[in-house]
């Protein structure tokens, strides 16, 4: 009987797998689950959920091993991320599975759940974001920069990988404003910062946890191996950098009014903070560093990325900017300067629409719930809402939303177009939505206007030819081979017709 009955279990798991694959869904593999597709496809993840959740009307369980209690249910549903990061937002915190995952922030603001999370939101705003002084050190670190660092940079080199440009242009930004200290990692001779690389190195680190059992990726911790070697450097190296920089305000005068004394006096004798004062300090400094440097710098990749393939756009941008100053002659624009540069901001826009640089988020409820499509979920789910596929869903953008349209954000009256076209945040989250909401948004969009301006401006931008653009395996939306381009002054451009 068993002769009969192997072959013909076999055969019916053979069928089950080839439908699978031609429906385009992760095998279901007995005792292992989705694993070993998942894996496979880790390098290109973000496409591989958007594949499976287009397939499945944008909510999709992806399931691990049985032993391993690390099922996700995918979701790019909109009603989903509206009722988990607002409607309902109290059921769902970061959790401590986040916590476990993104050890590496301790008690920051990312880490943060309740009353602690309050506690950083509001001394955040008040200390960073309401300092009467933010608005006036913002331009003038960021000009100072892009005068003494960019500019300089790309007169240097012809070819240059501006993905590393742009990380070393926002690291330095945000280590001048927040600390008081400028590393100089964007000079000329493109030293090596290890605290600058080492955000890198942590974000492949920390995706592969998500989908990894926690006791093997604990297990290479503990051997040093693999990835988690890189994220225990990593560590060290953000350590050291931050302390540092603490220990050198210390000896600095105390009557200082920058913002690192007002966010470190903002926290000072607050009640709830019973952790050491200088750890929790390093891990505030560290989750605005990395909110900070990485998601305007990857915002910035992506955005010039799509100038090389639609150069048209890059014309219609170094137009509207010598409309805007009524000069031809390059000047750092103001943060005044930057109002009304429609092109500009839809262009960008658009590059956070199709690669938000935050492309996932991990939640997990603290009571059973049901969401809105009507998939149940407990306290042992964990949720993954998938940013990057729902920019590519044509039921929320039209059949045209893989196309780069800075057009899409403006709005039309009577006369024509008339400003920016708003889009709920549950629909366009590259900034999250709900209560947390990303406070550094203004100063975010400042920066990378006054970035891209100054290159475009200046510079004709190509891709080196055979260059591969591709998503990297990390939590923020890297480039895997950096970008790599060709500068062309503009006077060139011009001269050549």
């Amino acid at each position: 009987m068993a002769y009969i009955l192997l072959p013909l279990i076999l055969l019916l798991i053979s069928i089950t797998l080839l439908l699978h694959r031609r429906k385009g869904l992760p095998i279901n593999w007995p005792i292992f689950g989705m694993t070993p597709d998942t894996l496979l496809n880790i390098h290109r993840i973000h496409n591989f959920a958007t594949n499976f959740l287009k397939l499945n009307n944008g909510t999709f369980l992806l399931k691990g091993p049985i032993f391993a209690n690390i099922d996700m249910l995918f979701t790019s549903d909109p009603t989903n991320i509206h009722y988990i990061l607002s409607k309902n937002f109290p059921n769902y915190p970061k959790g401590p599975d986040f916590r476990r995952i993104f050890d590496i922030l301790g008690n920051g603001i990312f880490n943060s759940d309740h009353e602690l999370w309050e506690l950083h939101r509001k001394t955040t705003t008040v200390s960073l974001f309401k300092h009467p002084n933010f608005h006036m050190l913002l331009e003038a670190s960021i000009m100072d920069k892009i005068n003494k660092g960019l500019m300089p940079v790309l007169e240097h080199y012809h070819v240059i990988d501006l993905q590393d440009i742009f990380q070393r242009f926002s690291f330095d930004a945000i280590c001048v404003l927040l600390l008081e200290y400028d590393p100089e990692s964007l000079s000329v001779s493109l030293p090596i910062v290890p605290c600058e690389k080492a955000f890198t190195d942590a974000e492949e680190a920390l995706l592969w946890r998500h989908f990894l059992p926690e006791k093997v990726w604990k297990l290479q911790k503990r051997f040093g191996l693999g990835k988690e070697k890189k994220l225990s450097d990593a560590w060290k190296a953000f350590d050291e950098f931050i302390y540092g920089c603490l220990a050198r305000k210390e000896k600095e005068d105390k009557q200082s009014t920058g913002l690192l004394t007002s966010l470190m006096s903002g926290f000072r004798g607050q009640p709830g903070i019973s952790y050491d004062s200088k750890e929790f300090l390093r891990d505030t400094i560290l989750s605005l560093m990395l909110a900070g440097k990485d998601t305007t710098s990857t915002c910035l990749s992506w955005f010039f990325y799509l100038l090389t393939q639609n150069p048209s756009v890059e014309s219609k941008i170094r137009k509207e900017i010598y409309n805007k100053t009524g000069s031809q002659k390059w000047k750092p624009l103001t943060i005044k300067d930057l109002e009304g540069l429609l092109y500009l901001h839809g262009g960008l826009c658009e590059a956070l629409r199709l690669y938000p640089p935050v492309a996932l988020e991990h939640k997990a409820p603290t009571k059973a719930d049901i969401l809105p499509t009507g998939h149940v979920v407990d306290e042992e789910s964990r949720i993954i809402l998938s940013f990057y596929s729902m920019g590519r869903m044509e039921g929320l953008w039209g059949d045209d939303c893989l196309e780069f349209k800075p057009e899409r954000w403006f709005s039309k009256g009577a006369n024509g177009i008339n400003g920016i076209k708003h889009e709920p945040s549950y629909k366009f989250p590259a900034f999250h939505a709900g209560p947390r909401t990303c406070l550094g948004k203004e100063m975010g969009m400042i920066q990378m206007k006054m970035v891209a301006s100054a290159i475009i401006c200046n510079y004709h931008v190509e891709l080196v030819e055979g260059h591969l653009v591709c998503p990297g395996d990390s939590i923020i939306l890297h480039m895997k081979y950096g970008l790599k381009v060709r500068l062309f002054p503009i006077k060139t451009v011009n001269e050549g017709g």
